[in-house]
């Protein structure tokens, strides 16, 4: 089901009803029924995606149990060992089977040897990824003591199923979120009309942001042979926006529909394209994930604890990993790659944690010097995504030449009459300024409609804005998928 679609608007306000005001006087019950809502939700799609999560619960679940009451260390790790396998093994199959099979292929054919080998029909299920992560987060922190494990499988299965976040982040540890299913939640109006502003701020960037750069996006990228390197940039400038709009606007929904049942999901974009640097970048986009890269890989493998060459290598095994932990396409790892050669001159220089605070903070507007550092970094950033968007790494670095090229200021009028779309064009425009100075104004704060004119006409009417830009520019019958739930 996806949130921007008349089903979930149908959907949304009947489990709302029903779990306040007919089942709100048990937490057990409230529960259950939100495990059911959330088979329903994640079954609406393909009703035999549901047998996999159902099992990934029932497999952690007892693990985690197993490895609470052993005090043998050996016998912990192994069955540590065994929910990495199994999870791992599942996401790895579904996920990277027929990647892994055809480079494999590839790689023998390169040195003369052909053969082939039989590719299986496999139906990636949506999300799965992201529950994966979650549920191998929480037998994980039991096995290091940072968890005790819930006798509760309801509340289990509602943890690793919760609809909000459940398909596309973000993605929450059992530490967080776990323990919410076991206190009572109390329905308070201000959380809730929080909540409300947040689906809404999250509309707004998926269906009027994201879905009018994409056009623009997809007719560049498939004809780049026949653009110059200035509306290739163009192209990857609104792909940047694009893809920002999709996933920060789904993680603005999901938030803001938890809050709406009494839960707290962790903030997943803190305004990112506002970064100094490419460190704080990674501080601050799909934060969830790379918080969990950084505990559950990078520190293990010893972080920065070991010295110099040590850290490159953990630094470059963290991007590629999540490169590759986006689809099964060398164009991510490509991606991934690219981030870590930004990222390490940062840290050779000590410089990774210089910006630890919100650019121009307490300050309306920033200094030159901090216009040129993030002019700087989203340039950069749009680099990158071209090969997160593009089919092939050769792709890839044509696109990326000729933007490097002179053929950059050699865009013509014919060229830009082609690309541009008249009166949209401009709306477009008016959509991505009102974007920016909304989050600008928000950028210390938790979301992009968290600060709300003092006066309520003035709120009102901010309001009416948005809701009527997201239903005009809205296709809500057929609606597009969000990019991440390809991962």
């Amino acid at each position: 089901m996806l949130f921007n679609s008349i089903d979930f608007a149908v959907f949304l306000p009947i489990v709302f009803l029903l779990y306040w005001f007919v089942l709100n006087e048990d937490i057990k019950v409230q529960n259950l029924f939100l495990l059911g809502a959330s088979y329903v939700f994640y079954g609406w799609w393909n009703p035999l995606f549901l047998s996999l999560i159902v099992l990934s619960s029932i497999i952690d679940y007892f693990i985690g149990l197993s490895i609470a009451r052993t005090d043998a260390p050996r016998k912990g790790k192994r069955l540590l060992f065994l929910s990495l396998l199994l999870n791992l093994g599942f996401l790895g199959f579904f996920k990277y089977y027929n990647f892994f099979l055809e480079s494999f292929v590839q790689a023998f054919s390169f040195f003369g040897h052909s053969f082939s080998m039989q590719r299986l029909d496999i139906i990636l299920p949506v999300g799965i990824s992201f529950y994966t992560f979650q549920t191998l987060s929480y037998s994980i922190d039991i096995y290091r003591k940072k968890l005790e494990p819930t006798k509760d499988f309801i509340a289990f299965a509602a943890y690793v199923s919760f609809f909000p976040q459940l398909v596309a982040g973000p993605i929450e540890r059992a530490v967080n979120l776990l323990p919410q299913f076991h206190h009572k939640r109390t329905f308070r109006y201000s959380e809730a009309a929080d909540g409300m502003r947040q689906i809404l701020w999250g509309l707004f960037k998926k269906v009027v942001i994201a879905d009018n750069c994409a056009l623009y996006v997809n007719d560049i990228f498939a004809n780049y042979t026949e653009y110059s390197g200035g509306i290739l940039f163009l192209g990857a400038v609104l792909f940047a926006f694009q893809i920002y709009g999709d996933f920060s606007g789904y993680s603005d929904i999901a938030i803001g529909t938890a809050r709406l049942f009494g839960f707290r999901l962790m903030q997943n974009f803190a305004f990112p394209y506002f970064s100094r640097d490419m460190a704080e970048f990674w501080r601050r986009w799909h934060i969830s994930l790379s918080t969990w890269f950084r505990d559950y890989l990078y520190i293990p493998l010893g972080g920065s604890r070991g010295g110099k060459w040590q850290s490159i290598r953990n630094t470059f095994a963290i991007f590629l990993v999540s490169g590759l932990w986006h689809g099964p396409n060398w164009t991510y790892v490509a991606w991934g790659f690219l981030n870590a050669c930004y990222f390490l001159p940062l840290l050779l220089l000590q410089l990774n944690r210089s910006n630890l605070d919100t650019v121009a903070q307490n300050r309306r507007f920033p200094s030159i010097g901090e216009l040129l550092q993030i002019g700087t970094t989203f340039f950069l950033t749009c680099i990158a995504w071209v090969f997160f968007r593009a089919p092939t790494i050769s792709d890839g670095l044509d696109i990326t030449g000729r933007i490097l090229s002179l053929s950059f200021f050699q865009t013509s009028l014919a060229e830009i009459s082609i690309v541009a779309r008249g009166l949209d064009t401009a709306f477009l425009l008016l959509y991505l300024f009102l974007l920016i100075v909304v989050e600008w104004l928000n950028r210390e704060r938790s979301h992009g409609l968290s600060l709300m004119p003092e006066k309520l006409v003035w709120r009102w009417i901010l309001y009416l804005l948005l809701l009527s830009l997201v239903l005009l520019a809205g296709n809500f019958y057929q609606p597009t998928e969000f990019i991440y739930f390809q991962f």
